[in-house]
């Protein structure tokens, strides 16, 4: 279970006396340096009162009215404090004092509103949601549960007692339990606190436990392909069936920008053809529903005519047989290695590729390129704008015959 100070403490204020010569007795509860105070219902007179002893002295029925009545405040916090810790891992004052002032009722929990979350949005995926987000979701809610097991043994916690230590916690286990990236663990954290605003929204959080906790992302080079490495790629006889279709539909993604998910729901429907004859990508981004356009070249278009008839195009009614992005990943591995290239491909290098060294590194335009990508503004495109070395240098070229040198 999780250590826990806890202490209760009975004062009174000179300043708050009263026309009588008595002041209210207040109680202080203290959980982990935090507090909160409430009013016992007593007042006594200062002559009768020894803070050092936190009770009234003298032997008249008021003094022992008023010690019997804080003594039974105490026991009673004592009680709350136990069990609280017993069925939740441990207390917080506030609750404390409801429970004492009879104001407690029925707590959201913690991993139940999660899980109720993660639930909802099961039944949009497909329509608000992709299934990798909701796997991200599910995730985080099991590396939470497995951290707190690790500190108490209760099947749940009520949502009111998250705080940022319990945050900061998490942040350390991701990162050196789980082995996370940065930015992974951001990606965990923002479904976290996705769970945590909802709670707040309720009413069922009063502290944010995201107050004062920032997370800021680590800039990511990621690889991408020069037109040599492409080209020896596109290339290559690798003899193995399952490495030369996973190749050519890298190669076409790396020409056209589709991400995973697009070039895997791609529909020979999707295939449109302009009044000048020219064939063109015409579809929805999976990711946002951002509509987009991408014109074909000759060799993607070869590509579609090559396996317009494979087995898995006909059963799936798609233009590729795309096997599962893991899949994909891990046999781009094999292919890297085939061809002597040293960068992770992954099919987002693909993507990326078609973005630097096919588009912005031939002169389209920015504004161009970000609605062959499907995204919603250029600032979105310009993770991708990597300057390569041979558009800069015929940038300088431009500017050395301009200067006559």
């Amino acid at each position: 279970m999780i250590k826990s100070t806890f202490s209760i403490l009975f004062l009174v204020r000179k300043s708050r006396q009263g026309k009588g010569g008595e002041a209210a007795i207040t109680m202080r509860i203290t959980v982990n340096g935090r507090f909160t105070e409430m009013n016992t219902l007593r007042k006594v007179p200062l002559s009768l009162w020894d803070q050092k002893k936190e009770r009234a002295v003298g032997k008249g029925p008021i003094p022992i009215e008023i010690n019997r009545h804080l003594e039974s405040l105490r026991t009673r916090a004592y009680e709350i404090h136990k069990e609280l810790v017993e069925r939740d891992g441990y207390a917080d004052p506030l609750t404390i004092k409801e429970y004492l002032q009879g104001k407690h009722i029925s707590q959201k929990m913690f991993y139940a509103t999660f899980e109720e979350h993660n639930e909802r949005m099961a039944q949009l995926v497909g329509i608000e949601f992709d299934a990798v987000t909701l796997s991200r979701y599910r995730l985080c809610l099991r590396y939470f549960k497995e951290m707190m097991s690790r500190k108490t043994k209760v099947a749940d916690f009520p949502i009111k007692n998250l705080n940022g230590e319990m945050i900061r916690d998490f942040e350390a286990f991701l990162k050196i339990e789980k082995r996370v990236a940065q930015n992974t663990m951001i990606r965990y954290m923002k479904c976290l606190k996705k769970v945590v605003n909802l709670a707040i929204a309720n009413g069922w959080i009063t502290v944010n436990p995201f107050a004062g906790i920032k997370f800021s992302e680590k800039k990511v080079v990621k690889d991408f392909l020069t037109i040599e490495e492409v080209n020896t790629i596109r290339t290559k006889e690798f003899g193995i069936e399952r490495l030369d279709m996973v190749r050519d539909i890298f190669i076409f993604c790396c020409y056209t920008g589709l991400a995973f998910i697009d070039v895997y729901n791609l529909k020979p429907e999707h295939i449109t053809e302009d009044a000048h004859g020219r064939k063109w990508i015409h579809k929805q981004r999976q990711k946002t529903e951002v509509e987009f356009f991408v014109p074909l070249l000759e060799y993607p278009l070869q590509l579609i005519e090559k396996y317009r008839n494979h087995p898995m195009c006909r059963a799936n009614k798609t233009v590729f047989p795309v096997y599962a992005n893991q899949k994909m990943n891990s046999y781009l591995k094999e292919i890297a290695d085939f061809c002597g290239i040293k960068k992770h491909l992954t099919m987002h290098t693909a993507r990326y590729t078609f973005a630097t060294t096919i588009t912005l590194a031939n002169n389209v335009k920015l504004e161009n390129v970000s609605k062959m990508l499907g995204h919603t503004n250029t600032r979105m495109t310009l993770h991708y704008a990597h300057i390569m070395n041979e558009s800069l240098a015929q940038e300088m070229n431009k500017v050395a015959a301009i200067m006559g040198e």
